[in-house]
This record gives structure tokens, C-alpha cells and sequence, in this order.
């Protein structure tokens, strides 16, 4: 269908803004205007009953408690191609996650790439999931892009490691290295996730010859049986559309539970948008009541 009217009005402003790419700014000021253009994007988030900083075992979390008293949790992993995002550039979507779920979210300040390659970000997810796991009485992890690359392969260590965890929410996932499928071509210049910035990711985060790897490339994985179930979301015009659905369908082909939804018409990134795009607001409501279904929180 055709680029929502207002997911294109975003996409012009970014052409007219004609800002330099991440790799002529460098990764630290791609930080922090990432950081900086967060809560413009988001608006104002729903209420939590508390945030609060800690350390889960040597890696950074933010925990947001929608109410007082014991609940479930979802440990969220942030997008930003492994080399930008933070707890605050994903801090309106993790409180209104809290607030619509009745769950905790734990945000997690995973290290980033280029100073800290594959694994360390993989590595610091499970840690801090392990740590919620000892926490909280059940568990789900989530993440967008980057995030849902990692969301995955913590899904996949769980299994392995005979972690329980209920659900993977997985919004619009990097689950390949090789950057070649249809929807590289067909949305290769869409401004807000070229193919040229998702291959700099890629070469920040993962070297060529580790790529193929399964815990760098879940698509790769060889069994992906018996691992959580899972929501998948993608969106139409966006580079990661067809990897993100390809892992749904293998999910699905070994037996797992899985929704995918495609957002037609939708970009990479706009469940950060609410303030500019309605349909974030859907999507958010989506992820939102599956982490409630899937973690059993009573709904009031």
C-alpha cells in the first residue's frame, strides 16, 4: 500500500534536514542527536508508578514499575544498529509499555559497537536477563531492530539454558548479516534506515567472517524448536521487512506459536513515533496487551 501520509511527511523533513551520516559525525555526537531527538518523536509518554537506575551484574538498567507490588517483567533491548540507543532514547516507549502491560520493563544499557563488537552486546543482554529472572516472577524480553536481534538470541540461549521465559517480542528484527534480501532493494533509499546505514552498522557491530554466526545471524540458527513463543512486527517500507518475517516463518516451520504483523504503509523505527505517526499508538497497544496476555497480568 502507499507510505502513510504521515510516516512520509517525517521521511520529507529528514530530506530537507540533509543531516551528514552517522559515519562523518562519528558514533558519539550519532548518540547523542539520537538521544536528543527522542522524546520529540515520542511525546509524552503514559505514567509509571517509579523508575529506577541499577545494576544488573556489571550492565546499566532502567526499571520501570507500573504499580507497587510484585509483577512480571519484559527486559527491552534498544534499537540503534548496535552502535546508538539507550535507555534514554527508548525511555517514553519502555514507560508506556509498563503502563499499558501492567508489567515491569527493564531497560537495558547493553555496550555498543564499534568500542565494544560482537559478542559484548550479546553477552550484557543475557546478563541482565539473567538478573531479571531472579527478580521478577515471570519473564519476557522484546526489542526493536538491533534489540530484536538480541531479544532473539536471548530467546534462543534460554531455550539452550533451560531459562523459562513466556514470550519474544520482536519489533522489526536484524536477523542477517548478508543485507541482500528483496526489501534491501525495493526500500534501499528510504532516509530514516538506508541500505548503505544498515551495512555500516553491520560493520561496526559484527566482522564479515563471524556473520554467518547464530547468535550473530539468527536466521542461521540451524533448530529454532522449542523456544519461546513469539510477536513479530515489521514494517512495510523498511530494509529489515523481509529477515524479520523470514525468522517468523521459520519459527512458525519448527512448531513455535507466532503472530507477525505487518504495519503496511509503516517505516523502520515508528513504534518510537507516536508524537508524528497514529499507527505507533496500534502497534505500542499490540506489544503492549501480548506482554500481558503472555505474562498473565490481570487487566485493571
Amino acid at each position: 500500500m502507499p507510505l502513510d501520509p504521515q510516516a512520509a511527511a517525517f521521511l520529507e523533513q529528514l530530506r530537507e534536514l540533509g543531516a551528514p551520516p552517522h559515519w562523518e559525525v562519528g558514533p558519539a555526537e550519532a548518540r547523542r542527536l539520537m538521544d536528543e531527538a527522542a522524546p520529540g518523536l515520542f511525546g509524552k509518554p503514559d505514567p509509571v508508578a517509579s523508575v529506577e537506575d541499577a545494576d544488573a551484574d556489571g550492565v546499566p538498567v532502567r526499571v520501570y514499575r507500573p504499580a507497587d507490588g510484585e509483577v512480571p517483567t519484559l527486559v527491552w533491548f534498544h534499537g540503534g544498529g548496535w552502535v546508538l540507543g539507550s535507555v534514554a532514547s527508548h525511555d517514553g516507549l519502555c514507560r508506556t509499555l509498563a503502563a499499558r502491560s501492567g508489567c515491569a520493563v527493564v531497560a537495558t544499557d547493553y555496550r555498543l559497537a564499534p568500542e565494544h563488537p560482537y559478542p559484548a552486546a550479546v553477552e550484557d543482554a543475557w546478563t541482565a536477563t539473567l538478573w531479571a529472572g531472579r527478580r521478577f516472577p515471570a519473564l519476557a524480553v522484546g526489542g526493536d531492530s538491533a534489540g530484536g536481534h538480541l531479544a532473539a538470541v536471548t530467546a534462543l540461549r534460554a531455550r539452550d539454558r533451560s531459562v523459562p521465559l513466556v514470550l519474544q517480542v520482536l519489533v522489526y528484527p536484524a536477523t542477517d548479516g548478508g543485507c541482500d534480501t528483496p526489501s534491501y532493494a525495493e526500500h534501499a533509499e528510504v532516509p530514516n534506515l538506508t541500505v548503505e546505514v544498515m551495512r555500516w552498522f553491520w560493520e561496526q557491530f559484527c566482522p564479515v567472517e563471524r556473520r554467518a554466526e547464530p547468535e550473530a545471524s539468527v536466521l542461521h540458527t540451524p533448530d529454532l524448536s522449542a523456544v519461546a513463543p513469539a510477536l513479530v512486527l515489521t514494517a512495510e517500507y523498511d530494509v529489515l521487512r523481509d529477515e524479520g518475517e523470514a525468522y517468523a516463518r521459520r519459527l512458525l516451520d519448527a512448531g513455535v506459536p507466532v503472530t507477525l504483523t505487518r504495519y503496511d504503509g509503516q517505516i523502520h523505527g515508528f513504534l518510537r513515533m507516536p508524537a508524528l505517526i497514529d499507527q505507533a499508538n496500534h502497534a505500542l497497544d499490540e506489544v503492549a496487551e501480548a506482554i500481558r496476555s503472555a505474562l498473565a497480568v490481570p487487566v485493571g
